[in-house]
């Protein structure tokens, strides 16, 4: 149900927040296990942050009253081009994330250098993480608004693809955006949990 998966998609994001705060507190660890655990948290945030949101969304179609409608228009002759359209978007934003990993990874020694000169971290990119905060939100707007945004979540799925791969330098925040960031997405998880009380 894409109830349970956007629950575990904000708490996922709340853990990304503090992951890297804990592999730092291992002041012993080997060149292997730092490399090992870029590439396990990549991992992890692919799943979280690239498969999870598509598994909302489809899991959304199955549920959706407009699309269910559309399907069932045997008169409609495009009634299964929108479901193609939809797997297209979601498979794109699966490659969109997996690519923006990966150069993640790829540039990371060139990043360190950089900020060991300049004393600022960059992100090229949207940062895949930011999907925690982005989908609930859509979500929040349909249980609030009573409306069947499906289609919005798609496109929104869409556009977050895209900033994946923008060739745009975002500074990483500090303690206080960190701070910032995790109020919002508990303030988020809290108006989730009382928008599907009171109106799912």
């Amino acid at each position: 149900h894409p109830d349970i998966g956007i629950f575990f998609l904000m708490v996922s994001g709340i853990m990304d927040a503090f992951d890297g705060k804990v592999a730092r507190t291992k002041k012993n660890r080997t060149e292997m296990a730092v490399n090992f655990g870029i590439q396990i948290d990549s991992l992890a945030d692919l799943i979280c942050f690239g498969i999870l949101p598509v598994s909302i969304g489809l899991a959304q179609l199955r549920i959706s009253g407009i699309f269910t409608e559309i399907v069932r228009r045997r008169d409609y002759e495009g009634r299964y081009s929108v479901l193609i359209i939809f797997l297209v978007i979601a498979l794109f934003y699966v490659l969109a994330a997996l690519i923006r990993l990966a150069y993640f990874n790829a540039t990371s020694d060139l990043r360190t250098e950089e900020a060991n000169e300049t004393g600022i971290t960059y992100f090229i990119g949207l940062p895949v993480t930011s999907a925690a905060l982005i989908f609930p939100l859509v979500m929040l707007l349909h249980y609030m608004t009573r409306w069947d945004l499906t289609g919005i979540y798609f496109l929104v799925m869409l556009i977050t693809a895209m900033a994946f791969l923008l060739n745009v330098k975002i500074k990483k925040p500090g303690k206080l955006g960190l701070a910032v960031l995790i109020a919002i997405g508990i303030t988020e998880f809290i108006a989730f949990v009382v928008a599907f009380t009171v109106w799912a």
